[in-house]
Order: structure tokens, then C-alpha cells, then sequence
């Protein structure tokens, strides 16, 4: 028969966790590296072919008006920082890395626009929820005072679409499917990849992820007179206010008491032996 310690099992397979959270960073890394090192060699060929399309078809626009204070498309020339300015852009945000970032902050601020950068990989990755809830903030703050904002990536397809999406399904009220059908109808290219839908899916979850008190199962209607001394009169109008407080686990006897206690006290309206009315409560 063996013989084991308990506690040198549980360390065995604590390390056997920890041993495989690292190779899962590891084999991440190693994609981030491989994609990253594909997007480097792609880029310039890749932004030379968007532009060749640009000057030969005039339905490959490089930028799309998506909404009145929102543009979306590819990634700006310096030449094109002035223009962007006479169509009212107020801002811009820039999910390329640094290698793939062709206008400098300084030349947006040298043309009164803000500039957000968020650093995103291309192809496979999306923005991080974080950096969404910046991004859509940062549209929504330029639309309130009137200003465009200039959302773009490499190509205006993928990583930039993320962004957009997510602000129609906080500030639209769209869900996924409506925004992305939407975007698709004023620019036609928009190509999302896995992750990135997966990510705005996210979004709209968190988004519509309930309040921790609602009305509709998990909370109890008192009046307020059962909070202010149980002196009120039976048909006083004041009685009949409610107020809501969060439903009572069962985990939690004592407060449950009371939950009990104020609502003996509401049939009651207040009247009757003080005894009576804490043998009812016992009674819960």
C-alpha cells in the first residue's frame, strides 16, 4: 500500500498549475512574436496596395463617414492631418503600433486635435476592454462639444471596426449584429477577425450584465414608515411610499429576522403588542 502526504500532493498539483499557466504565456508570447514579426514584413507592401486601390477605385475610400461626429478608415498621411482638420476632426485615435504610425502627435496638436494612441497588433488581436472604454469615452467627450473623431488602423478593417462597433453598442444601442451590419453599410470592407468580434461580444455582455438591485426578484418592498419607527396611521398616505432594499439571503439569520420583523410590523400598521409582534418574527 501507498502511502501519500496530502500536503505533497497538493503542492505537486499547485506546481502542475503553475507549470501550465506558463507554457500557456509562453505559447502566447510566441504567437505575439510571430505575427508581430508578419505584420512588420507585410505592412509597407500591404499599405502600398491600399493606396494603388485608392487612386484606381473610387469606391476604396480611405476613410468612411460612420456617424456625423465619427470617421472611420486607414492610417493618415501627414498630408492628410489638414484635411482630416477642415472636416472637423477634433480628435484621433490610432491603434497601430509605432512602426506602422505615420503621423506624429505633435503634428495632430500643431493642428489643435487630440490624439489617442492605443497600441494594438495587427491581424489577430483586439484592443483590450480597458482600452475600448477609453476609446469609446474619447469619442463620445468630441461628438458632446461637437468635434469628429478620426478612428483608424493599418487598413480601417479590423482593429479600428473594433473600437466603432463597441461605441454604437454603448451610445447607439445597437447590439453586435445591427452595428457591424451597419458599419458594413457605409464601409464595405470592414473585416473583423475572431478575436476582435469576440471582444465586442464581450462588451455588449458586460454591458447588459444586470444591476446588483432590481426590482424584479431581488428585492422586497417596504414602506417607510417601517423604517421611521412604525408610528405612522394605518391610512396615512406617507405609509404607502415604498422604498426597496436588497432581498435577504438565507446565509444571514439575524438580518432575516428583521426582514421579517418590518414586515409584521406593515400588516400590523403598527398597532399591537410589541410581544406579539417578535414571537411573528421568531416565528420566520
Amino acid at each position: 500500500m501507498k502511502i501519500e502526504d496530502l500536503d505533497d500532493v497538493e503542492f505537486d498539483s499547485k506546481n502542475d498549475r503553475e507549470w501550465a499557466h506558463r507554457r500557456q504565456i509562453v505559447r502566447v508570447d510566441a504567437k505575439r512574436a510571430l505575427v508581430g514579426a508578419g505584420a512588420r514584413i507585410l505592412f509597407y507592401p500591404t499599405l502600398l496596395y491600399n493606396v494603388f486601390r485608392n487612386k484606381i477605385q473610387a469606391e476604396f475610400r480611405w476613410w468612411d463617414e460612420i456617424d456625423q461626429f465619427l470617421l472611420l478608415g486607414a492610417v493618415p498621411f501627414p498630408k492628410d492631418v489638414p484635411r482630416l482638420k477642415l472636416l472637423g476632426v477634433g480628435g484621433v485615435i490610432t491603434l497601430n503600433e509605432p512602426y506602422e504610425t505615420l503621423v506624429p502627435t505633435s503634428l495632430y496638436y500643431a493642428h489643435g486635435i487630440d490624439h489617442l494612441v492605443i497600441p494594438t497588433r495587427d491581424y489577430l488581436f483586439a484592443p483590450s476592454c480597458v482600452d475600448i472604454n477609453r476609446a469609446i469615452h474619447f469619442i463620445h467627450e468630441n461628438a458632446s462639444c461637437g468635434k469628429t473623431t478620426y478612428v483608424h488602423c493599418k487598413a480601417g478593417r479590423g482593429r479600428s471596426t473594433t473600437i466603432v462597433l463597441c461605441y454604437l453598442v454603448e451610445y447607439k444601442h445597437m447590439t453586435p449584429a445591427a452595428a457591424l451590419e451597419y458599419v458594413l453599410s457605409r464601409r464595405p470592407r470592414v473585416l473583423l477577425a475572431s478575436s476582435q468580434w469576440k471582444a465586442v461580444q464581450e462588451f455588449w455582455w458586460q454591458r447588459l450584465a444586470p444591476t446588483p438591485l432590481s426590482l424584479s426578484g431581488d428585492a422586497v418592498l417596504i414602506t417607510k414608515a417601517d423604517l421611521e419607527g412604525y408610528h405612522s396611521p394605518c391610512g396615512s398616505d406617507s405609509s404607502k411610499e415604498l422604498v426597496s432594499v436588497p432581498r435577504v439571503a438565507r446565509t444571514r439569520p439575524m438580518i432575516a429576522r428583521l426582514s421579517c420583523l418590518f414586515a409584521s410590523l406593515r400588516v400590523s400598521g403598527g398597532f399591537g403588542p410589541v410581544s406579539r409582534q417578535l414571537a411573528e418574527a421568531r416565528a420566520c
